[in-house]
């Protein structure tokens, strides 16, 4: 039961039987794909078909496939525009296309969760702060037209989406990946600026995954993705996204790592109102999270639970797969590629894209 408050990354491209041994005992909520688990969409076809084979439900498998640099397939088909590109170019429909090809890949590969749209407001265009080549935009209101049309025919296509990264990881000015970035804005400032996509977009978002960012004048102890007051308080109880998934970006990134350790994170980011604490790299202290979140009150572990069970139905199966399905989605990928322009000019320098 404990296990289900968790999504876990996968080590290579072929599960190993400790992992077999592991999704069978715990039965995470899910997996999250990444480059290191592609190697040919054949393969990848047939991992996620035996992830699926584990389970006593429909698995979350998810990925980060947002277009240009963040695109986990970049090494088996071509890359959807990013939406720096998508943004600049102002066409409607070619934002609709990305969406559609995006999620007609991510079904034939057996994915059902997509960990996109950013809608982060890039407030530091040129800072490396993990964001560079991944927002639509410092206007709130592109951001809800652009990533909106995006996510809508994403949707369309029946593929999940996830919001990120909540309520801001465009005012960090460092990279979390590598430590707590701090962003010393009030409430009032993230209402007038940084929440306005997220309230917009509200009824048409599938989840929303929490960043790992401090906002002292919110929460002086714990960074967001782990502050109850933030998600129970702000996301959950004030903006009303009370029954629907909610998230943690990866715990073992080193903003959480150097202040959280494995145990003490998982039970504080589920007690702070996630309803799933991601685990990305270090899949070996799965036990030891669980562990830790059977000391959690039932209620509080109840009310997670009854969130990810109303999100799971609304998960779609995977396309069947067909040789000539994949080759025409990808030669329809690169059509787009080749006709969106180019407009980013910074050279981006995080881990996000290596993974």
């Amino acid at each position: 039961m404990h296990g289900q408050l968790l999504i876990l990354g996968v080590e290579g491209p072929v599960l190993n039987s400790t992992e077999v041994e592991r999704f069978r005992r715990i039965q995470p909520a899910g997996v999250i794909l990444f480059s290191r688990n592609i190697v040919d969409p054949q393969q990848t076809r047939q991992l996620t078909d035996d992830i699926r084979g584990l389970f006593a439900y429909e698995p979350i498998i998810a990925i980060d496939q947002e277009g240009g640099r963040v695109t986990r397939t970049k090494d088996i088909a071509p890359m959807c525009p990013s939406a720096v590109d998508l943004a600049a170019a102002k066409n409607l429909r070619w934002i609709a296309e990305a969406g559609i090809l995006t999620a007609d890949l991510l079904r034939l590969l057996g994915c059902n969760l997509n960990f996109a749209p950013v809608l982060d407001i890039d407030h530091f265009p040129g800072l490396q702060n993990a964001l560079r080549e991944r927002c639509w935009g410092n206007d709130p209101q592109r951001i809800i037209d652009y990533a909106g049309q995006w996510n809508r025919w994403m949707r369309k296509r029946s593929m999940a989406s996830c919001a990120k990264h909540f309520p801001s990881c465009g005012l960090a000015q460092s990279d979390p990946h590598h430590d707590l970035p701090i962003a010393d804005v009030s409430l009032t400032e993230l209402l007038r600026h940084d929440i306005l996509p997220y309230t917009a977009l509200m009824p048409e978002l599938d989840a929303v995954m929490t960043s790992h960012v401090r906002f002292p004048q919110l929460d002086d102890q714990h960074p967001a993705s782990l502050s109850p007051r933030i998600i129970n308080g702000f996301l959950r109880g004030q903006l009303g996204f009370d029954r629907h998934l909610v998230l943690t970006d990866d715990l073992d990134m080193g903003a959480i790592q150097q202040a959280y350790g494995r145990g003490a994170d998982v039970k504080q980011a589920i007690t702070a109102g996630n309803d799933i604490a991601l685990i990305c790299h270090q899949m070996e202290t799965a036990d030891a999270a669980v562990t830790a979140l059977q000391e959690l009150p039932r209620g509080v572990v109840d009310d997670a639970l009854d969130r990810i069970e109303r999100f799971r139905k609304k998960l779609h199966g995977p396309l069947q797969w067909s040789d000539d399905k994949w080759q025409k989605t990808c030669s329809e990928i690169q059509v787009l590629r080749d006709t969106v322009p180019s407009a980013s000019n910074v050279k981006a320098d995080s881990p996000v894209a290596d993974y």
